[in-house]
């Protein structure tokens, strides 16, 4: 990222106890983008990540993602006015999604992120499946949430290190439990 980047850009990865506020946040965010995306809209929108799993610690950004008729539709420029940060694909290196950020009021931190990702898209299907994966196996919840910890100590400001230290635990999770 350039010097041009927003502060919450550099924010250090922090793993905190679960809070039951997130899952009051999320329906909120939920609701609201399901008001503004209405005409894209086709499966809905989801509260996935781990603050939609009740008892697990958590980076306290509240993740949604939302199905959409396509990737670039005018609701970019919605969503903007409505206080989201467009992070542009180049800059997200992930070209199955669309990736937003809901900055604090302040601009220091993020409070939320929403992944567009494109109705029938694989993706969509293995958020919700890893989110109720951990719902439903408290051994399995576990293990990630200390996998997740030893990442944040590891990786710092470094998110990409972060987020790419936890696909080999999600890909076997995803799998299955013999997997």
């Amino acid at each position: 990222m350039s010097q041009d980047a927003p502060v919450w850009a550099f924010e250090r990865t922090e793993v905190r106890p679960h809070d039951p506020l997130w899952t009051v946040r999320a329906e909120a965010e939920c609701e609201e983008l399901k008001r503004l995306l209405a005409p894209w809209l086709v499966d809905g929108v989801e509260h996935i990540g781990s603050t939609a799993v009740p008892g697990l610690a958590a980076k306290p950004i509240i993740d949604v993602m939302a199905s959409v008729i396509h990737l670039d539709t005018d609701a970019s420029e919605l969503l903007v006015a409505h206080g989201w940060a467009y992070v542009p694909p180049e800059l997200d290196n992930r070209p199955w999604r669309r990736f937003f950020v809901k900055p604090d009021q302040t601009g220091q931190r993020r409070e939320a992120h929403l992944h567009l990702i494109q109705a029938g898209h694989q993706r969509w299907t293995d958020q919700i499946r890893f989110r109720d994966a951990l719902r439903n196996d408290t051994t399995l919840a576990q293990a990630y949430e200390d996998l997740k910890r030893q990442l944040a100590d590891q990786s710092g400001h470094d998110r990409e290190a972060y987020t790419t230290g936890k696909a080999a635990f999600v890909a076997k999770a995803l799998r299955g439990p013999h997997a």
